[in-house]
């Protein structure tokens, strides 16, 4: 008989279990060196600008909070399993089934046991990671002495406490339903609850257990009914923000009363666990889910719809005027000066000579249109350009205020094409050059703007100043990274700009700043070869001992990156301040928490024409302040943050955070005074607010008959109309002051909105010129409340009026001749000579090839009278019976003969004749015309739309016929 011997078992190789081990490891130390290299990158960054604190904060507080997170966790879930193992019975009768569990468990025991409160710790730890912030704040949070209505405590527990504490009952919450449902499974899996023949046994170690757990996870509930009430003072309601007659009689006492009943019942499994009888805890946890219903649904309902709804006003007026009153306080808007404002609708000569120093100053350059042509004029280079649209600030000339259109020349790298490689993108290309600087109110002869500063070299009232550094290293259109810098007596390589005549030669030049991390040894070179993937850094000959790496070079960026708290102004704004060109951002606090304050969608307020699509990571908010205003160098990047409004309490908490990063408004100079600006996110914020509650008393409020809304952009009837700023002088100011204005027209829905001015809303944004003092009026609102009796166009019917007036539509039809369009610009409103003054200015540009548009004509509006004519001069002129009393900025003005064409005069009879028959057609369609306009005009006061439209179509008709018989020879 033959036998065969059994096989030798495999045994795993040594040298594959070897080279297995060292890849697994060479893989986690590359992974290990890239998170490394990415830290370490941003460790140089920020020790570079000085802010290394911040990152060290962040670091410190989020690794501190992933711990606290992972042992919250980990070590309860850990010991509730240890405790259901080890408490097990150890000769517990097993069902077949429940064997063959625990067949299959028992090899993977250990590992569970572990594996299973770290998989869970490292959910928990990441989770709590991302609430350090919520954390901190409540640490290092202030008290802001202001106490809300309802239970009277400060208003800073609602900002900086219960965010915190709600945070933490919901991990608490989390962490103790683990732990009963890890106990429960572990109990069963190993006979300590044991289900069969309808009866349920659980044994005295499992009942203490699960009867604890679940006392301790009732407990938590208690405490988070309690916090719910004061939630209740956040939350949107029916009408208003915060509870109202229900909310305080109904539901706050039923969570009052729901807490103690969790109390109750947490108490009673508590006593289960010593004496054993489930029966008494789960009635009582069956007659909470009973009560809650009943206290917390059916009683709020029949208090509402049977003592509210037939009373509301009589019972909810107080509540009603709690959120005016904290609404007003959250937005800064208490102080809003009211003034009712009966407007002078008829015109007459010398009506403007009050107000002729705000009509020296209307902005007839529009920055939204005019792009295009200082870009043709300014850029020199196609690897230069200009922001779109331009930025507006204002400069004191020779003890002037001008007010100006500005803009950096910034660097277009797109436009290098196939000389765009790593040399040039990266080492020659590095920084724009110069500020281009034009009036806001003047023009050329031939509608070009007038220029401050301009030019390469650059030549002008800025570039004078001693000192003045012109090049622009950060900014908004900067490349992703430039390398700068080479020892003393290095040839330059960088491209400062071109030079010689025409442009032929180029000037170079070597940064000698310190504005980015140094590349002066090999391993910084291969840290920053890594984050941006250029080998070139680490083996090019440019890079050498004392060269730097610029990158995030926004201006916005950079802040946001320094100062992760705040939520920034989308318009940063390049001005020169001591001879250095900085960029200036303004930056916000915000809150969701503040009590019985409306809350705003920041995303819908901020919206308009031109700023269409914002985003931001807290969009819901009933608090807002511009807390910080921030400068950005444009050579050096050196970031500066300066407390605004130290009386913030948010900031407050914050600076706490981190400490020695904000400087006090003591440390601006004069001359960052006198550029900083009423922020314009901030104003759009508060003008929402304000359509709804320009009203004080809650009556008004109520009945919401007085509500307004931002008219629409008469030139994108889909985009609200943004703000403006001017100078200007309101009917109670002294003297013309750097100002931002909106109007107001009635509210409506369906689209049945009448566009008639209810309201003025204008802001005084000079902060002053005297070094580390706010001007005292800096920020006051200022409402002109329109009489209603008086009737006011409004901006989309004054462009209308525009578009539709016989004569102006021939005189555009004839700008638009050849290939010609015609380009309205921002329709300006003033308070002048008594009433409103609305100011257009119209641009015309080809149609094709080189778009240049060049200002033609402009529009003016006073009441019901209009004129349109070459400079704004003399179209006020025009208006007030041949003489404003006032002069404007284009005073000196000659447009050039054949920019605007003029109507071909007709030839002289020799004798006389009847007229023609196209003349006396142009006549009938001419009062056809007229009289349309005067039949819609009468419809709209009456509101009778159907009569509106009919005589819309009549007038559309005779416009037509006219232009018809103009284009005849």
């Amino acid at each position: 008989m033959t036998t065969t011997s059994a096989p030798t078992p495999a045994t795993p190789s040594r040298t594959r279990r070897v080279i297995a081990i060292s890849l697994a490891i060479i893989a986690a130390l590359v992974v290990a060196f890239f998170i490394f290299a990415s830290l370490y990158a941003d460790w140089l960054w920020y020790d570079q600008l000085g802010f290394s604190e911040v990152l060290l904060t962040q670091w410190v507080a989020r690794v501190v909070m992933f711990a606290v997170g992972f042992l919250g966790m980990a070590v309860p879930v850990w010991l509730s399993i240890q405790l259901a193992y080890r408490l097990r019975p150890v000769y517990a009768r097993l069902s077949s089934q429940l064997d063959r569990y625990q067949e299959v468990v028992e090899p993977l025991r250990r590992l569970a046991m572990w594996g299973i409160p770290i998989f869970f710790g490292f959910f928990a730890g990441f989770a709590a990671s991302a609430q350090w912030e919520t954390t901190w704040l409540w640490f290092n949070g202030v008290a802001t002495k202001t106490t809300d209505p309802e239970f009277g405590l400060d208003t800073g527990f609602y900002m900086f406490a219960m965010p915190f504490w709600s945070s933490l009952i919901g991990f608490a919450s989390a962490v103790l339903l683990i732990c009963l449902l890890v106990t429960a499974l572990v109990s069963y899996l190993y006979g300590s609850v044991r289900i069969g023949q309808r009866e349920l046994r659980i044994s005295k170690s499992a009942r203490i257990q699960l009867a604890v757990t679940a006392g301790l996870y009732l407990l938590v509930q208690g405490a988070s009914l309690w916090l719910d009430r004061y939630k209740t003072l956040v939350e949107p309601g029916d009408r208003i923000t915060g509870p109202g007659y229900t909310g305080v009689n109904a539901i706050i006492p039923g969570q009052t009363i729901l807490a103690f009943a969790a109390v109750i019942v947490a108490i009673l499994f508590f006593v289960t666990a010593i004496i054993g009888r489930w029966r008494y805890p789960l009635i009582a946890t069956a007659l909470l889910v009973v009560s809650a219903i009943v206290v917390g649904v059916g009683y709020p309902w029949v208090v509402n719809t049977f003592q509210v709804q037939p009373n509301r006003f009589a019972l909810e007026e107080d509540y009603y005027q709690r959120n005016v009153d904290m609404t007003h306080e959250a937005y800064g808007v208490a102080s809003l000066d009211q003034q009712d404002f009966t407007a002078v609708t008829d015109v007459e000569a010398g009506q403007l000579r009050d107000d002729a120093a705000t009509t020296a100053q209307v902005r007839i350059m529009d920055p939204a249109i005019i792009s295009p042509n200082v870009r043709q004029l300014e850029q020199y280079r196609s690897y230069y350009q200009f922001a779109d649209p331009l930025d507006v600030d204002r400069y004191d000339i020779d003890g002037v205020s001008q007010d100006t259109v500005v803009s950096v020349r910034e660097l277009n790298l797109a436009q290098l094409g196939n000389a765009a490689d790593w040399q040039n993108s990266a080492v020659v290309y590095t920084h724009g050059y110069g500020l281009v600087a034009a009036k806001g109110n003047d023009r050329t002869n031939e509608g070009d703007p007038v220029f401050l500063e301009r030019g390469i070299p650059a030549a002008g009232f800025l570039s004078d100043q001693e000192d003045f550094q012109p090049r622009v290293y950060f900014g908004e259109y900067s490349p992703t990274y430039s390398i700068v810098g080479a020892p003393a007596g290095a040839e330059p390589v960088e491209l400062d700009y071109p030079s010689g005549e025409d442009g032929s030669g180029e000037t170079k030049t070597t940064f000698d700043g310190e504005g980015g991390p140094s590349l002066g040894n090999v391993f910084n070179r291969l840290i920053y070869a890594l984050k941006f993937q250029a080998e070139q850094i680490l083996f090019s000959d440019y890079v050498n001992e004392d060269s730097q790496i610029l990158y995030d070079r926004n201006p916005r960026d950079r802040v946001q990156k320094v100062a992760p708290y705040l939520t920034l102004d989308n318009d940063a704004y390049p001005s020169v301040v001591d001879g250095r060109i900085v960029w200036i951002i303004d930056g916000y606090t915000l809150s969701a928490n503040y009590p019985y304050s409306s809350t705003v969608s920041l995303t819908s307020a901020i919206s308009d024409s031109s700023n269409p699509a914002p985003r931001f990571a807290l969009d819901d908010i009933n608090y807002i302040r511009n807390s910080v205003k921030a400068t950005v160098d444009a050579y050096d990047g050196s970031v500066t943050l300066y407390a605004w409004d130290e009386s913030d309490p948010v900031l407050e908490s914050w600076q706490k955070v981190y400490p020695s990063t904000i400087k006090p408004i003591s440390d601006m100079s004069a001359d960052l005074i006198s550029h900083v600006r009423y922020p314009t996110d901030l104003f759009k914020v508060q003008r929402t607010i304000l359509g709804v509650y320009h009203v004080d008393d809650a009556r008004s409020f109520y009945q919401s008959d007085n509500r307004w809304q931002t008219p629409n952009d008469p030139q994108e009837e889909t985009a609200l109309q943004p703000p403006y700023y001017l100078t200007m002088q309101m009917p109670d100011q002294d003297e013309p002051t750097y100002s931002m204005f909106t109007s107001f027209i009635p509210a409506a829905t369906a689209g049945n909105t009448r566009n008639v001015l209810m309201g003025y809303l204008a802001v005084d944004s000079n902060a002053g010129s005297e070094a580390g003092v706010k001007s005292e009026d800096y920020g006051k609102l200022r409402m002109l409340v329109i009489d209603a009796e008086t009737t006011v166009p409004g901006p989309g019917q004054v462009q209308n009026t525009f578009n539709s007036d016989p004569q102006i539509s021939a005189q555009i039809n004839l700008l638009k001749q050849g290939q010609s369009e015609v380009l309205n610009g921002n329709l300006l409103t003033l308070p002048v000579g008594g009433g409103l003054l609305y100011v257009q200015p119209v641009f015309v540009q080809s149609s094709t090839g080189t778009k240049l548009p060049k200002l033609q004509k402009v529009l003016v509006s006073f009441g019901d009278k209009i004129a349109f004519e070459d400079t704004l001069n003399e179209a006020l002129d025009t208006l007030f019976g041949g003489d404003s009393g006032a002069d404007a900025g284009d005073t000196d003005v000659q447009p050039t003969p054949g920019a605007t064409p003029a109507p071909t005069p007709e030839p002289t009879p020799t004798e006389p004749t009847t007229p023609t028959a196209p003349t006396d057609e142009y006549q009938a369609a001419l009062q056809d015309a007229q009289q349309a306009m005067l039949d819609r005009q009468a419809a709209l006061e009456k509101g009778d739309w159907a009569a509106y439209g009919a005589a819309d179509e009549r007038l559309t008709a005779a416009v037509e016929k006219l232009i018809q018989l103009g284009e005849q020879p």
